[in-house]
């Protein structure tokens, strides 16, 4: 699917209509100012904003162009024709869109958006462990530098870490940086899985005992939960998928009353466009993520920067993962 951007004109009142059950009228009102500047800056630098599931409403609902979770991200990032990416997310992601479109300008509208989990792993971790099981392929989870996907052999997100091992046809493998998410995905496959001790700080938090008090404050409630939990919190949901999973879930089952255990923008995001339906709300913020304010998306689009630049002898091999992943079904 090829995605351009004419950016019609803005309407401020029929864009509230999507977020009115979740973000009220005089804050909105607030946002009114940045968000038809971006509207208009966008259509001005012929760019396009792909905004993160975990990014606030203001952000994901109302300057938005491409929205989803890393590896809807990922995929669509091939296919704007945009001369500019503003990447509502973390450095990561910015670095994965430029890899994807090296020669298209990428904006991430914060340099301090970072990730506990890509600052856990570095290159020469990933020596240290292949040194230590020969053989075994590394798959590394796109929550990582560059540099760190440049020294794997297939990356991986949580919406498809299970097809992507399975896709390799081996008994063991390296899975990192997350050790949540890898004994998780073990599990699901039957193949010994090799962890790194790294952890997302939003849902290393999250603890059995926190599904235990919701659901007795809120009887009949469904419980769905993160991947990068542990695995004694994804042993107490319902259901356990990655933030697209998780969605398409509310969508297709309709679940009267739901809790999302993961960052808490998802479900404001969601509730948006399920006003019937009542959310239970958990709330671990993620601290990088909320740096990609209205503000700093304004003021990247006025400057031109931070620009997300990749070295040339980095980019090969860690677009080789990305594309071996976006080549798994």
């Amino acid at each position: 699917m090829s995605i351009t951007q004419d950016h019609p004109a803005y309407d401020h009142a029929a864009a509230y209509d999507a977020v009115r059950h979740v973000i009220p009228e005089i804050e909105w009102a607030m946002y009114a100012e940045d968000i038809e500047a971006i509207h208009r800056l966008k259509r001005e630098q012929d760019a396009v904003i792909l905004a993160h599931n975990y990014m606030t409403p203001e952000v994901f609902h109302g300057v938005a162009d491409i929205r989803g979770d890393s590896l809807a991200l990922a995929r669509e990032a091939q296919h704007v024709e945009a001369g500019t990416i503003v990447l509502a997310g973390v450095h990561f992601m910015a670095e994965t869109a430029k890899l994807l479109n090296p020669a298209k300008r990428v904006l991430l509208p914060d340099l301090r958006s970072g990730c506990s989990l890509a600052e856990s792993i570095t290159s020469a971790d990933i020596a240290a462990l292949r040194a230590q099981h020969p053989g075994a392929p590394v798959v590394t989870y796109v929550n990582t530098s560059a540099a760190v996907k440049a020294a794997s052999d297939i990356c991986c997100t949580s919406g498809n870490a299970v097809e992507v091992i399975r896709s390799l046809g081996v008994d063991k493998v390296i899975m990192i940086p997350d050790q949540y998410l890898a004994r998780n995905i073990a599990a699901l496959t039957g193949v010994e899985v090799v962890t790194h001790p790294g952890a997302c700080e939003v849902h290393e938090r999250f603890t059995p005992l926190d599904i235990v008090d919701i659901r007795q404050g809120h009887p009949g409630v469904t419980v769905l939960a993160h991947p990068e939990c542990p695995p004694e919190v994804v042993a107490e949901a319902d259901f356990a998928g990655s933030t697209a999973d998780m969605q398409r879930y509310v969508e297709t089952q309709r679940p009267a009353k739901v809790a999302l255990i993961t960052e808490c923008s998802m479900s404001d995001n969601i509730a948006a466009d399920h006003p019937d339906l009542e959310f239970v709300r958990p709330c671990n913020l993620c601290p990088h993520m909320k740096r990609n304010t209205l503000g700093a998306i304004r003021t990247a689009l006025e400057t031109g920067g931070p620009e997300i630049q990749v070295d040339p002898a980095v980019a090969e091999p860690a677009r080789r993962a990305i594309d071996k992943m976006l080549a798994v079904k």
